[in-house]
C-alpha cells in the first residue's frame, strides 16, 4: 500500500497562499472527522465530537457527512475535490483493514522543528509504537524529548500523521488529541489487523 512520501517531504509551511483552506467531514467508526484542505493537499485532519464544533471558526464550505459541499460550484477547485475524494476513500480503506499507508498529499503548517518531528511519526510502522525518546532520537535530536512530545502533541493531521503510535516511556498511553479512547482504539485496530494481540488489557 502506498505511504505517505519520505521523511523530508514535509516542508516548514505556515502560511496558506490566499488564505484558501476548505473544511469538509467524513464518518469514521470512531467518530466525526474534520478536514482542512487546500490545493497543495491535507492541512488537517481532526476529530470532532459535534457539528457545531465544526461551526466555530468556519473558514470555508463544510459538505455534508462523506460528501464534498456543492462540488460543482467554483468555490471547490478540481485539486481540493480531487484531495477530497482520494481522502475519503483512502480512509474508508483504513478502517476497513485494507490499508496501512496513505498516499493523500499533506500540506501542514508548522516549523522546521515541528515538520522534522512529524516526518520522523511518519516512519513508525502501521501497528507498532515508540516512545518520544525513540522518536527524539530518530531525529537526531536524543534531548529534545520535551520539544518532540510538544510538536507531536501539535500534530494538525490525525492519522496520516500517526502521533497515537507514540506511547509513554512506561507503556502508558499518554496523551491524544482525539481522546485516550480513540488513541487506544487505533493502536489495538492497527494490531488486529496485523493479527497481533492487543497492546492493552
Amino acid at each position: 500500500m502506498n505511504a505517505v512520501g519520505p521523511a523530508d517531504a514535509l516542508q516548514p509551511r505556515t502560511a496558506r497562499p490566499h488564505g484558501s483552506s476548505w473544511k469538509w467531514l467524513l464518518a469514521t467508526p470512531i467518530g466525526l472527522m474534520e478536514a482542512h484542505l487546500t490545493d497543495l493537499g491535507l492541512a488537517g485532519l481532526r476529530f470532532v465530537d459535534s457539528l457545531s464544533t465544526v461551526e466555530e471558526g468556519r473558514t470555508g464550505p463544510v459538505g455534508p457527512v462523506n460528501e464534498v459541499s456543492d462540488p460543482d460550484s467554483a468555490v471547490w477547485s478540481a485539486e481540493i475535490l480531487a484531495i477530497a475524494e482520494r481522502l475519503a476513500t483512502e480512509l474508508e480503506e483504513y478502517f476497513a483493514g485494507r490499508r496501512t499507508g496513505f498516499g493523500v498529499p499533506i500540506d501542514p503548517a508548522g516549523t522546521a522543528f515541528q515538520h522534522r518531528v512529524w516526518s520522523g511519526l511518519m516512519q513508525i510502522p502501521f501497528g507498532q509504537t515508540r516512545g518520544y525518546a525513540h522518536v527524539a532520537g530518530s531525529i537526531g535530536r536524543p534531548t529534545a524529548v520535551r520539544a518532540v512530545a510538544r510538536s507531536n502533541a501539535l500534530n494538525p493531521i490525525a492519522l496520516l500523521i500517526p502521533c497515537h503510535r507514540v506511547i509513554g516511556s512506561d507503556g502508558s498511553l499518554t496523551g491524544y488529541a482525539g481522546g485516550l479512547d480513540r488513541k487506544r482504539w487505533l493502536i489495538e485496530f492497527e494490531r488486529s489487523v496485523l493479527g497481533e494481540i492487543g497492546l492493552f488489557a
